[in-house]
């Protein structure tokens, strides 16, 4: 696919270009820093915010007036920095960055301020943005609640216009969180802004700001008593979870530095970034890694986006008052004007689930977000989670491309990324999420036939359990229902002998868990049917679980002859109700994988009537959580469960004619 990534000179629009590049230069003056700075340090909020100005018709700020003038505001700061030695500004700023939780990375950026390597500078500046917004969410819940998901909302609290000022928070909008000011953060986190665009002055005011912002805190906690508490950073957990490409090694990001230097995915302005990334990985700075990576892994989907919906206007960035072109609509099923998006049938469904796992669905570890919202501690960022966002970077920089990549694609270390790339099935949609907990949940029943038992006889010696009556009534009922969904199951895993224990198996849910289900944009019903099923599930391991946890306690107090004579009768009545619980609980999530695959088929083709349906899932949630309740170690209440399974089997088993109608339907 031809894309003009050579012709792209810049991915600003004309007037966002004019308002960062230009129009803070447009006065010469050269501005005192006394006049904002005292000796001892101290920043003059009310000198600063005297270069905002405000528009006569609302008293809104007139960002263009004021970013004008605050020009060389910020040029006479970043001066004064350049003049201090790294232990003059430790002396002078590094108490007043203490309430950002993170003073070393305002170190960071001062280094970058004097060596201004372009995509330092940009680097320190998305870096600096995500730790200045968490600070502030910190801030801001000294007063509120739920603190605003969005930076621009933040700014915009009067929570923070109280800690701080309503004019301290206008300087802060002039520079990032509002589209109609200088808006650094969102224009070099979504990939807008190539590294000789952001000028350096900004970079260098915001960490003056920074430390204002930390004098002004101080004041307020000692006149309020109140103690900032920060809140803990997010860890990625289940890493084994986004262990899908292998490790690269040095070669591999040899051949990496060669690819995008040729591949039309890379915009050339951006190169340098690219660069910059893979070096950082290099050197094991993993978070530097993905924070310079991410937004060009954005702006090269941008260019195929808008070349295959043949939008070349949407590459650029938008007014405040026109939609950006984002992961949020580049990933969407749709176009704005309701148009089908034609950049998930390019990129194809592997990519688009790796796309939406790792940025989107709320249990996946939603990396950008979490990154430029200053969720993560950037110094324990971990090198597994960067091999994945490189490794997928590559396979992208390799399959969109005007040259011919035949060679690069078939290398030794390269080939093994792009099978892997190509073979992915999404992990954290909520499709996926309830194939782990069946699985998690049969791994836990199959313990059972382990569990310390008791010998058979004393079980038998029951009163109303000669016979085990009630098992056997419990074992036919499910295998009428087996035999009614046997078509439906893979071949060769039913027995007429004993179909409970030959076709209710671990390795039948195994094989249903890999049919293959799309997640791409899964319809409303899907979704709907998915939360009650996941909460089945989720009820029917705590049953197990619970059930592994009494039969351990009460075999022990059984041998050691500390059970009371209604203890005993009980625990045997648990071990009788193990019997039929086991198959019971396999039976369900049976049903449940099966339900997933069909309902999703019946939803698309839009021959289901789900509220009734739905109706039916949440009789058996109804059961489940019952189990639960029943099941619990300080409840033991067996004959109540016994009642309850025979309702809900009875149930099940009228249902099913019901349920051979829809995957008739679907198949």
């Amino acid at each position: 696919m031809a894309m003009a990534s050579d012709s792209v000179t810049t991915c600003l629009s004309p007037p966002v270009h004019y308002v960062i590049c230009e129009l803070g230069f447009e006065k010469k003056d050269i501005y005192d820093i006394n006049n904002i700075l005292s000796e001892n340090g101290e920043v003059f909020w009310q000198a600063i915010s005297e270069h905002v100005f405000y528009l006569e018709s609302d008293r809104s700020v007139d960002y263009i007036k004021s970013i004008r003038s605050l020009g060389p505001v910020c040029e006479s700061v970043n001066l004064y920095f350049k003049s201090l030695t790294k232990e003059q500004f430790v002396v002078q700023y590094m108490l007043w960055f203490n309430w950002t939780n993170c003073t070393e990375l305002f170190l960071e950026v001062f280094d970058v301020l004097q060596d201004t390597q372009t995509t330092g500078i940009a680097l320190g500046l998305m870096k600096l943005t995500s730790c200045l917004e968490r600070a502030l969410g910190d801030v801001y819940l000294l007063i509120g609640k739920d603190c605003p998901f969005l930076l621009r909302d933040l700014l915009a609290s009067e929570q923070l216009a109280v800690v701080f000022g309503q004019a301290v928070m206008n300087v802060l909008r002039v520079f990032i969180g509002s589209p109609y000011g200088l808006n650094l953060r969102n224009v070099l986190w979504h990939g807008f802004a190539s590294p000789q665009e952001i000028p350096v002055k900004y970079c260098a005011m915001l960490l003056f700001l920074t430390a204002g912002l930390g004098q002004l805190l101080q004041a307020y906690l000692l006149q309020t008593k109140c103690i900032l508490v920060h809140r803990p950073y997010v860890f990625f957990v289940s890493l084994e979870e986004l262990d899908i490409f292998p490790d690269l090694s040095h070669e591999t990001l040899s051949i990496a530095e060669q690819l995008v230097k040729l591949s039309s995915f890379v915009l050339k302005t951006m190169l340098p970034f690219w660069m910059a990334a893979l070096t950082a990985f290099k050197q094991s700075r993993y978070a530097d890694c993905v924070i310079l990576l991410l937004p060009q892994l954005e702006a090269g989907l941008r260019l195929l986006f808008t070349t295959t919906n043949n939008c070349p206007n949407r590459l650029l960035t938008a007014e405040p008052s026109a939609l950006y072109t984002t992961f949020d609509e580049m990933l969407a099923k749709h176009l704005d004007n309701e148009e089908l998006n034609q950049l998930p049938a390019v990129l194809e469904e592997p990519a688009m689930e790796f796309l939406w796992d790792f940025l989107n669905h709320q249990e996946g570890p939603r990396i950008r977000d979490r990154l430029s919202h200053g969720e993560i501690n950037l110094k324990a960022f971990p090198r597994e989670v960067a091999n994945q966002i490189v490794a997928f970077a590559i396979t992208l920089v390799c399959r969109f491309s005007d040259e011919d990549m035949f060679a690069f694609k078939e290398h030794t270390v390269i080939k093994p990324l792009m099978n892997c790339a190509s073979c992915y099935r999404s992990r954290f949609h909520p499709i996926s999420r309830l194939k782990k907990q069946v699985l998690e949940c049969t791994k836990s029943i199959h313990l059972w036939p382990e569990l310390p038992m008791v010998p058979e006889e004393h079980i038998q010696t029951i009163k109303g359990l000669e016979g085990n009556a009630e098992v056997n009534t419990f074992i036919f009922m499910i295998s009428e229902i087996i035999s009614q969904l046997q078509q439906y199951m893979p071949q060769n895993c039913y027995s007429s002998d004993d179909p409970v224990s030959s076709v209710l198996t671990e390795r039948l849910l195994i094989e249903l868990c890999d049919t293959h289900i799309c997640t791409l944009y899964s319809p409303r019903p899907v979704l709907e049917v998915l939360v009650v099923l996941r909460k089945i599930s989720t009820q029917c391991h705590q049953v197990s679980e619970q059930v592994i946890a009494s039969a351990g306690l009460r075999y022990k107090q059984w041998m050691n002859k500390t059970l009371r004579s209604r203890q005993r009768h009980n625990y045997l009545r648990m071990l009788n109700s193990i019997k039929f619980l086991s198959p019971v609980l396999r039976l369900i999530l049976v049903l449940i994988t099966l339900e997933l695959i069909n309902v999703h088929l019946v939803c698309k083709k839009n021959l289901f009537d789900y509220q009734q349906y739905l109706k039916f899932l949440k009789s058996v949630l109804q059961y489940t959580e019952n189990l639960v309740t029943y099941t619990n170690p300080e409840k033991n209440k067996w004959d109540e469960t016994v009642a309850l399974t025979n309702k809900a089997l009875i149930k099940i088993r009228k249902m099913s004619d019901r349920k051979l109608m829809l995957m008739q339907l679907a198949t």
